[in-house]
């Protein structure tokens, strides 16, 4: 939903391409005993309210959902919760349940994802993992040395789009490019992908570029990894009143003038900064030399939002989950320990994002469109495969792993897999399982 500047109430509108990129604008003062948010909007000013209604996840068409699947996938009545512990037969739930009580919250490596590798085994069975650099990388890098040149830093570049500036082609060798193509857009993006006579083919790729070059690395992803599906630029401020409007339009413009659609939002428990913001944006647009692009935005993008609390700030930060996110409260630490979705926090009034993009990193690539939910931004680990592999080392191992798959390959109904399991039964346990049957616990079967 969106509003602009004007000389009416905010209304309520879809947004943009159904489920676009509409953004949420005004100052929001509290919700109703209907759930509903009422905001003073920018439009009439900071004293307008109207009302916005947001669609809830109990609001989805859960009846059509359940009209939809019928009696046959044996949902629930009411949340379509499946009653699996009820109709557990005895054999999975037993077979499951031996399996969970050794080898639960044992992790392969038995401890950080990111710590170095130290393979352990438990009950004879070995679990590990190793990490493998991507073969070729390929990067989509500006070159025309303005916009993209701090960026080039964080990343392997081995595109760029037009003449490449002397200082991004230095960037690229420092970074450890064996290759440079002066090559742009998607034909650049396709010919790493797919391999050309003079390019071959890479492994991964990663790096900024328009709509173009975001379209085809979507279509690519599977034939090759990619960074993550890059959107326009998301700022956020959440902010009280430990700081000042100038700071807080400041940021926000700062981010505005990316694009034409870079959504930047205020989130505060102070309605006097919230007000004082609004005001001090419309004072700076009128001297910034990128106002044109940073008023559109900020018009059609731009969101302030008031809240009650702190964990009222620290809930529609995380459920809006964007790009760049500054922390600018007394309570800096406890939102850097709360926040779970976001693409990089900068804590504290010192902090911008200028500055993280220009000079302190660590990445200039970042998730957007609330991806920050389900991913992090690029980095060194992105480069990173991990592979696991695993050792039985002892035959009593082998024949008690074998008895539980055994059992529970046959309730999948794959005799095959079964028999992966049994052969092992009786080449290390020395027992006689008959072809295509269960392997009994040795309990059992004696």
């Amino acid at each position: 939903m969106g509003g602009g500047h004007g000389d009416h109430a905010p209304e309520a509108r879809q947004a943009r391409g159904g489920a676009g990129r509409g953004r949420r604008q005004g100052a929001r003062d509290g919700r109703d005993g209907a759930g509903r948010h009422r905001r003073a909007g920018r439009r009439g000013g900071a004293g307008t309210v109207g009302e916005v209604r947001q669609l809830r996840p109990a609001e989805l068409p859960a009846l059509a959902v359940r009209d939809r699947c019928g009696d046959a996938e044996g949902l629930g009545p009411r949340h379509g919760r499946h009653p699996l512990r009820a109709r557990a037969d005895r054999a999975l739930r037993r077979g499951a349940t031996g399996l969970n009580a050794r080898y639960r919250g044992r992790d392969v490596a038995g401890g950080d994802p990111g710590a170095p590798q130290h393979p352990r085994a438990v009950g004879g069975v070995l679990r590990a993992r190793r990490q493998v650099p991507h073969g070729r990388l390929g990067a989509h890098e500006r070159a025309d040395g303005e916009r993209g040149r701090g960026a080039a830093h964080r990343r392997l570049c081995a595109a760029g789009e037009g003449a490449p500036h002397p200082a991004i082609v230095a960037a690229m060798h420092l970074g450890g490019a064996h290759e440079i193509y002066v090559l742009g857009g998607m034909q650049a993006v396709g010919a790493m992908a797919l391999g050309t006579e003079t390019i071959k083919p890479v492994d991964m790729l990663v790096g900024p570029g328009n709509a173009y070059v975001a379209e085809a690395k979507r279509q690519l992803y599977g034939r090759v990894g990619i960074d993550l599906f890059a959107g326009p630029t998301e700022t956020m401020l959440i902010a009280d009143d430990t700081v000042d409007a100038e700071l807080c339009a400041t940021d926000l413009l700062g981010q505005a003038e990316h694009g034409y659609n870079s959504p930047a939002c205020l989130i505060t428990t102070s309605r006097r900064l919230a007000e004082g913001t609004m005001a001090e944006v419309e004072r700076l647009l009128g001297v910034l030399p990128t106002a044109e692009t940073a008023s559109v935005s900020w018009r059609d993008y731009g969101d302030v939002i008031l809240c009650d609390t702190d964990e009222e700030m620290l809930q529609v930060a995380n459920d809006m989950a964007y790009e760049h996110v500054q922390v600018m409260t007394d309570r800096d630490d406890w939102f850097l320990e709360n926040m779970t979705s976001y693409g990089a926090l900068f804590l504290g009034p010192r902090a911008n994002v200028a500055n993280g993009d220009k000079v302190i990193g660590t990445n200039h690539t970042l998730p957007t469109r609330k991806a920050g939910r389900y991913t992090g931004g690029l980095w060194v680990g992105k480069f990173l495969k991990t592979h696991s592999y695993q050792r039985i080392l002892t035959d009593e191992a082998a024949a008690l792993v074998g008895e539980y798959g055994s059992r529970l390959c046959l309730l999948e109904g794959f005799v095959g897999h079964a028999e992966q399991c049994n052969i092992r039964v009786r080449r290390y346990g020395g027992r006689n399982v008959p072809y295509g049957a269960p392997a009994l616990a040795r309990d059992a079967a004696e």
